[in-house]
């Protein structure tokens, strides 16, 4: 979580004011479009509204669902994860749990999913991957989960806009480089001979300029699968979200996206944003847009207000954190109005610190299951998350969440623990 610390109390008072608030605020319009030209064939997309699970007392409950999945080396990583992810995704989650468990589940379980889609697709043994954009919209939350270079931004009704997503290449990611090098990996140029060295950073062995995505058996294991959550809550006034592979980011900025298709509805705005991003460079790769709508029921979508100055030399704060644990407790600072809230972000790559034991999410999950697979264990036959790493003093190795053998060794894997050449059995062209 974005604060660390004990959980913080909320007073019953401000917990009855939200839930009556609640009931009042309708669930949002999500009218939606999508473009894309294509060079190579390898972008795929998921588009999915009114996707409905059960709660309980037998009610149902609808979110929705689009993803953007631009693949590299064929096309199979990024058709397989299209076709399993969400899946994988719900499956993480335990049954009927109400609204606002679910949400808080979501991005524990997308990084199960995610993991447990790569070594899926791994035992296939094919060498294509993918980088991937997956976006859960849940009335007025947006929950991002990304891996790659495709990037997902939004824009409120008040015009600020607001990143959703992490970008993984080597070359802008000073974090990642540390990681990967840490692990017993390289990160370089390509060397052509004589010192010269051209290009962009790349990891070695295997020469991949990201250092996250689903599949790349070829790579080493210190490509990771492990996604980039961020989740907020919108304000009731909505916006505006673009999803787009690096087609487009390559070439525009989010406030030239932005700009180049205000006041159009999301089918003809991803259209033009595919539209200017090819004009600009021509294709050199597959350019593939989704925009998507979150509006107040029965209103007309307005145009947007030009987005506010940026100040130079500084990007502005536009997220409010949720009140640290020394704050007070007035219902003005829980119900605070007309703005967009952010409610977790992570981007660690060690599972150990994304499947953490805060409440609530500990008492969602059933501790003798695998946190990545949900395969049920016995007692003593799961391996602590724990187990080895530096928070030993506060979280003790016997304590959950547990691993089956075959995802403790995946971990290991990621983290430089075991050689990355255990992951190639198979013969790879």
């Amino acid at each position: 979580m974005s604060s660390k610390g004990e959980h913080q109390t909320v007073p019953l008072s401000v917990l009855l004011k939200r839930e009556s608030e609640s009931e009042k605020i309708e669930d949002p319009e999500i009218l939606h479009g999508h473009a894309s030209q294509s060079k190579k064939g390898e972008d795929f997309t998921l588009l999915k509204t009114e996707c409905q699970r059960a709660m309980r007392r037998d009610d149902v409950a609808t979110f929705s669902v689009f993803g953007l999945f631009d693949g590299h080396n064929g096309s199979a990583a990024a058709i397989y994860t299209k076709e399993n992810l969400l899946n994988n995704v719900l499956n993480a989650i335990p049954a009927d749990l109400n609204r606002d468990e679910w949400v808080a589940a979501l991005p524990r379980a997308m990084v199960a999913d995610f993991v447990k889609t790569d070594k899926d697709f791994q035992e296939r043994a094919k060498t294509s991957g993918t980088t991937v954009t997956f976006v859960i919209i849940e009335r007025w939350v947006v929950t991002v989960a990304s891996v790659g270079d495709s990037r997902c931004i939004f824009e409120s009704a008040e015009g600020d806009i607001y990143y959703l997503s992490a970008d993984h290449r080597l070359e802008c990611n000073q974090e990642e480089r540390k990681r990967i090098t840490a692990s017993g990996g390289e990160v370089g140029q390509l060397n052509t001979g004589g010192g010269a060295q051209i290009g962009p950073l790349r990891c070695w062995p295997g020469g991949f300029c990201l250092s996250r995505s689903i599949g790349d058996m070829d790579v080493g294991e210190y490509i990771v699968p492990v996604p980039y959550v961020k989740q907020v809550k919108l304000s009731t006034a909505g916006g505006r979200l673009i999803i787009s592979s690096d087609g487009v980011w390559d070439v525009l900025s989010a406030k030239v996206a932005l700009d180049c298709c205000r006041g159009m509805p999301p089918d003809a705005a991803a259209a033009q944003i595919v539209k200017e991003a090819v004009q600009a460079k021509g294709l050199r790769d597959d350019t593939t847009c989704i925009v998507v709508d979150i509006l107040p029921v029965e209103k007309p979508p307005p145009p947007l207000p030009p987005p506010k100055k940026a100040v130079k030399g500084k990007l502005k704060s536009m997220f409010r954190k949720k009140p640290s644990e020394s704050s007070s407790h007035s219902d003005k600072e829980y119900m605070e109005p007309n703005m967009v809230e952010e409610l977790f972000e992570e981007g660690s790559a060690m599972l150990s610190e994304r499947f953490n034991t805060k409440y609530p999410v500990c008492n969602m999950f059933k501790l003798f299951t695998c946190a990545v697979c949900q395969l049920e264990m016995k007692p003593g036959e799961g391996i602590s998350i724990h187990a080895g790493t530096s928070n030993s003093l506060k979280l003790r190795p016997w304590d959950g969440p547990f691993l089956c053998t075959s995802y403790q060794e995946k971990k290991e894997a990621m983290e430089g623990k075991r050689p990355s050449g255990n992951r190639h059995d198979s013969d790879i062209d």
